[in-house]
């Protein structure tokens, strides 16, 4: 894929991966707008780097995304909707009477699988009238094998892997030129598991090999550790288990 000219929607863009890729892009050349729901964060990245367009929005919440399109239509519109922004909710007991569980997986799925879509409903054909346009859905290396501790994180993951690997099927079905990418991180040195002990790669190794797959137009791009647990899972889907949950952390579930 031709990067060159392009205009990026990258949600959850105001810290972490999103910011990252924010940084990469416009050292490219692209065009980048960024959203996401803390104004301060947005602000802060304003200020780190000029040439962003922020957004304030909150992906989870329908009105906000129909306000976004608005807004970025009236911006111009974009060739690439990148769908990053994601959340992953404290590890709570499986299987017991929970209401805060619930509560954490319903907000998951909002956020991780059911906001993807919504923003891809809305921006589509927008992206449909665009000259080689894409969507980039961040599932996870978790869509691969499940992590006990981050049961319905992985669900929410999983359920998003395979409803990108149907839209790639169906825009080509129908002859759109939309592509879809879906992006598999390891575990990536971020805010969100800055208490976890495992081994992480940097938001800018993860970018990194997120660009060199779209420019090979790599429709699944998986980096790092993700390739070498989907390899192993193939073989040996035990052992790739074993790793995924083999930190400390998951011995002291009760």
């Amino acid at each position: 894929m031709d990067l060159k000219g392009k205009t990026i929607l990258i949600t959850g863009g105001g810290s972490g991966i999103g910011l990252e890729a924010a940084r990469q892009f416009l050292h490219l050349g692209l065009k980048v707008i960024i959203t996401g729901r803390n104004q301060e964060k947005l602000d802060a990245a304003k200020k780190a780097y000029p040439a962003l367009i922020a957004i304030q929005s909150d992906v989870s919440k329908a009105e906000d995304a129909e306000a976004l399109y608005e807004q970025v239509k009236s911006l111009g519109g974009i060739d690439i909707l990148y769908n990053n922004a994601g959340v992953g909710v404290p590890p709570l007991n499986l299987g017991v009477a929970n209401d805060k569980h619930v509560e954490g997986a319903l907000y998951e799925i909002e956020v991780n699988y059911l906001g993807v879509i919504r923003l891809n409903n809305l921006f589509m054909d927008m992206l449909k009238s665009r000259k080689q346009a894409a969507i980039i859905n961040t599932s996870s290396i978790l869509s691969i094998v499940p992590s006990i501790l981050e049961a319905t994180y992985s669900a929410s993951k999983t359920a998003l892997a395979f409803y990108t690997k149907s839209l790639r099927k169906h825009l080509q079905i129908i002859g759109s030129d939309v592509k879809v990418f879906e992006l598999l991180p390891p575990l990536v040195d971020t805010d969100m598991v800055t208490d976890r002990n495992d081994k992480k790669i940097s938001p800018e190794q993860l970018v990194k090999g997120l660009i060199a797959g779209l420019k090979k137009d790599q429709y699944t791009i998986r980096v790092g550790d993700a390739n070498v647990i989907y390899l192993l899972n193939r073989m040996a889907p035990e052992v790739a288990y074993k790793l995924i949950n083999s930190s400390k952390d998951y011995h002291s579930i009760k």
